[in-house]
């Protein structure tokens, strides 16, 4: 482990229970495009591709636990992925036609510009998933031309203790690239909370990837006691990250239980 240093995130992976089922979701409903059966043992998976980032739908053969209840944006072991759009009316109104449940109120919300006024709504697939549709003006996404959905921006982590996430991270050779804190009644819609006031660290990686996001709600506490997933639960969301160096055997779990796979560049 202490060998292994993060070059970039491949792929986020996703268990799922019916493959055939969920990518169609994905391809439907965000506009993902199959790239290719993934080898895993005991288990079939679906590579999907969106502008240059990946994710990786994967249907066990033993089936897990089904996605935990509650379901909130706070719980301990939350993890999205954001889904940029170029046009978040488009999107939203193609997403709205297919099987995904709401964790925003009242649709896409306009978020302050300490933001960057970000536009962003929080959704679930229809395996419970938690996601993101996100607008991001005045980035180097807004350059990119053509259809509403562009690529995966980042992956979200809801974290208990921020000093021991962002330490486990940096020893993984992710750098910190932001801090801020948000809060505000845009905030709560979108988080489908009440009082949110939400730490949020950026990490990056040392090649260009998908960034990683650290949630730490001080407002509202979670009611939800954290989970470890094993490989084949629902819950599972997974990082494969490709490091430099000798990757460990299977996976590992970060300080609050969230799934990683390190393989060798």
């Amino acid at each position: 482990m202490a060998t292994a240093k993060a070059v970039r995130i491949a792929r986020i992976g996703l268990t799922v229970g019916d493959l055939a089922a969920a990518a169609g979701f994905y391809c439907d409903a965000l506009g993902f495009e199959p790239a290719g059966a993934a080898a895993r043992t005991g288990a079939r998976a679906q590579l999907l591709r969106l502008g240059e980032q990946e994710i990786e739908l994967i249907a066990f053969d033993a089936p897990g636990r089904p996605y935990p209840e509650p379901r909130a944006a706070n719980d301990p072991w939350f993890q999205h992925f954001a889904v940029v759009v170029s046009d978040m009316d488009a999107a939203y109104g193609r997403l709205a036609r297919h099987g995904q449940r709401p964790i925003s109120r009242g649709g896409p919300q306009l978020l302050p510009p300490s933001t960057g006024s970000v536009t962003a709504y929080k959704f679930r697939d229809p395996d419970g998933h938690p996601l993101e549709l996100s607008h991001i003006p005045n980035s180097d996404w807004a350059a990119r031309p053509g259809r509403p959905f562009l690529g995966v921006d980042h992956s979200a982590i809801a974290v208990a203790d921020l000093a021991a996430s962002i330490a486990f991270y940096e020893g993984l050779g992710l750098s910190v690239a932001g801090r801020g804190v948000n809060q505000g009644p845009e905030q709560d819609r979108l988080d489908g909370l009440d009082g949110v006031v939400l730490d949020i660290v950026s990490l990056t990686t040392p090649e260009p990837s998908p960034h990683i996001e650290l949630l730490h709600y001080r407002a509202p506490p979670s009611t939800a006691a954290p989970r470890r997933f094993a490989p084949n639960d629902i819950g599972a969301t997974r990082l494969v990250m490709q490091v430099g160096g000798v990757a460990p055997p299977g996976p590992i779990h970060d300080p609050d239980g969230h799934l990683l796979e390190l393989v060798a560049d």
